[in-house]
């Protein structure tokens, strides 16, 4: 039983992050919820220049967390993986783009 075991687990090749990769993870994450909440808080940024560093601070949240978390850098062949993130992606740029557009342009005719 346990040679079959040991023969299933090494077919499997999966990789997984080590200690030192999700404490890097963990900070970089932490200091990217920080520092907009500093933002915000302190009025430190007004205006366009607030959202912009926003909107910066959580793709860059998400940059990190797809690499340190979810290891998308990591996979092998196939990168069905990273297909389905980037059409998600599209979709949701749509939608947030497509929302952003109407909440802007939404002329009353009266």
């Amino acid at each position: 039983m346990a040679q079959t075991n040991q023969a299933a687990h090494a077919d499997h090749t999966e990789t997984h992050g080590t200690f030192r990769s999700y404490t890097l993870g963990f900070l970089f994450s932490l200091l990217l919820t920080v520092i907009p909440i500093a933002i915000v808080l302190n009025g430190w940024l007004d205006g366009t220049a607030n959202a912009l560093a926003l909107m910066a601070a959580a793709i860059l949240q998400f940059i990190v967390q797809l690499l340190f978390f979810m290891h998308l850098g990591e996979e092998r062949k196939p990168r069905y993986n990273l297909i389905t993130l980037l059409l998600g992606l599209v979709i949701l740029l749509v939608i947030v783009a497509g929302s952003m557009w109407i909440m802007m342009y939404n002329t009353v005719a009266v």
